[in-house]
């Protein structure tokens, strides 16, 4: 039962926890709930839709997961995401906008709980950590660029060209300011949670100068109450037809953020990660982010962090966090509207500059060219094809998959020498002598399957060309974990023109399977001899000199 309900598995409550997982819950909403309403607004929703999707898909996603002190809501990421799906099919804030959220919540919280309980995580692996990385670094590019006009208290912006006689300057004064403010803190005292203090302090002041009048927007009225569980609003057939590709990247992108997190919590507990559970979990959570008028949910990494900085030791720091921001709902929502838009745009401006690095791209230059390649077209597709940004995730898909079967296409197989330190290595690479001057000794670094198995045949052809005086051919196959049909009928093809020729055929420490396979076709022929090690191999090259060729 604990397997499909893991919050079964939660501790009980004792004083001391009840003290620490509270400590950890109050915590976290404390930094959740100004996050939230400012990455609400990145999305377009209504502002107190951000505090819905903090509440009850936090409890759900930690009721259901495998990793329950994953701090799940809004993050600036699936909010873009959001923004970019929806454009250009309602107007942003208005009630067919938050439908259409509320049924891409329902589909992409589908996709990953259907994805769960069938086992099929791997399939949230496809998209590769350079293209995640470009597809992020774009994304932040764009959330700031976006946010600037709001943080600069401008009504309009041209392109690049930013007017100073647009910017009102006290807004923009106070949206740098509380940008410098929230990254000292982050710096200097991360505990301090500096970002629901700055929204007080600053809804304090905008209350008491009025500072509406002097020209500093703010957030306005907020609608009260808790939210009711109801699917989202009807809408056509088609737009649901529209919001299945965006559906499916938010699940995919969003579960790589969750896996980020998760990894981290389960490298302090020991334990392994179950990543089909977490895929039901967050789908779980999505699901009811669409049913109570919010939008897809995913892992904010910085606030589960945060949880674990602050002591949480299982789910039950969730439930408090819930709980208290269930009282900010209830009670909380009058500060929040005299917050400066200008401080709000500043809190999701100091939330994603993190995401701004270069070293990744340093990394990638010095390690793997080819991932490079796939990340850069990533970054500029992602930018360019704003406000659907989702067409970056599936053109570096594309291109990671379209070097995946090039290298499968352009295998190693390398043939053999020993070297100094007696191990058999690429001879031609190390500049080493053949094992033998009457043998071809040939290793492939690659299974031989239906796309592999021709080239194997044309460069094994190749390189028994080269050798005038050749006796025999001795294929290492350790490297070959699997065969198949195809894989089978090449090395028919190519052990008959080695027959003709007159050369003895050795296949060198195959795995049992593909032995097995191999000795099904071969096993009546006298002139393929099988060997279990290396050093049998090499012991009869020995008599190859001695040994008549066959005919």
């Amino acid at each position: 039962m604990q397997r499909y309900l893991p919050f079964l598995s939660w501790p009980r409550l004792t004083p001391q926890r009840f003290q620490r997982e509270f400590i950890a819950g109050l915590t976290v909403a404390l930094l959740a709930v100004p996050q939230s309403v400012a990455y609400a607004g990145l999305a377009g929703m209504p502002l107190v839709t951000g505090i819905y999707a903090t509440l009850l898909p936090t409890l759900f996603a930690s009721l259901f997961s495998a990793t329950p002190r994953l701090a799940v809501g809004p993050t600036a990421l699936t909010c873009l995401l959001i923004y970019g799906a929806l454009s250009g099919m309602a107007e942003p804030g208005s009630a067919q906008w938050v439908a259409l959220a509320g049924w891409l919540a329902v589909l992409s919280g589908v996709f990953q709980i259907g994805l769960g309980m069938l086992r099929q995580g791997w399939f949230m692996d496809l998209v590769s950590s350079p293209v995640l990385m470009a597809f992020t670094q774009a994304a932040a590019l764009l959330i700031i660029t976006s946010q600037l006009p709001t943080m600069l208290g401008m009504d309009t912006v041209s392109g690049w060209a930013l007017s100073p006689a647009a910017i009102h300057w006290p807004s923009a004064g106070l949206g740098v300011l509380s940008v410098v403010l929230l990254l000292a803190f982050r710096r200097l005292r991360p505990s301090i949670p500096a970002v629901f203090l700055l929204l007080v302090l600053t809804a304090a002041a905008a209350w008491l100068f009025n500072w509406d009048t002097h020209g500093v927007n703010r957030v306005g009225t907020l609608p009260a109450g808790f939210p009711s569980l109801a699917l989202p609003l009807a809408v056509q057939g088609h737009q649901l037809l529209e919001l299945a590709l965006p559906a499916l990247v938010i699940a995919l992108v969003s579960f790589m953020e969750t896996a980020a997190s998760a990894r981290i919590d389960h490298s302090h507990t020991g334990e392994a990660w179950n990543r089909d559970q977490d895929l039901v979990g967050q789908g779980a959570g999505k699901l009811v982010a669409g049913l109570c008028g919010a939008f897809p949910t995913s892992t904010s990494f910085s606030r589960s962090a945060l949880n674990l900085f602050a002591g949480a030791q299982s789910g039950w720091s969730n439930v408090f966090c819930c709980a208290v921001v269930a009282v900010i709902l209830a009670i909380g929502l009058p500060v929040l509207a005299w917050v400066p838009t200008a401080v709000l745009a500043a809190v999701v401006v100091a939330s994603v500059l993190g995401l701004l690095k270069w070293q990744p791209w340093a990394y990638l230059w010095r390690t793997s060219r080819r991932d490079l390649i796939v990340a850069v077209p990533t970054l500029v597709i992602t930018y360019v094809s704003a406000p659907s940004m989702y067409w970056g995730i599936c053109a570096g898909l594309v291109l990671s998959l379209l070097i995946f079967v090039y290298r499968r296409l352009n295998p190693r197989i390398v043939e053999l020498g020993r070297h100094a330190d007696q191990s058999l290595r690429d001879r031609h690479q190390w500049g080493l002598p053949p094992l033998h001057p009457n043998c071809l000794a040939v290793r492939p670094d690659c299974s031989l399957d239906y796309l592999i198995a021709p080239v194997f045949e044309r460069r094994m052809l190749e390189l028994s060309t080269r050798h005038d005086d050749l006796h025999a051919v001795y294929l290492f196959m350790q490297a070959v974990n699997l065969i198949d049909a195809t894989g089978l009928e090449v090395l028919q093809r190519l052990f008959s023109t080695f027959r003709r020729r007159g050369l003895a055929i050795h296949v060198v420490g195959a795995k049992l399977d593909v032995e097995r396979c191999m000795k099904a076709v071969f096993a009546d022929h006298d002139d393929v001899q099988f060997h279990r090690t290396d050093h049998s191999a090499i012991q009869s090259m020995t008599f190859i000199g001695d040994q008549p060729q066959h005919h």
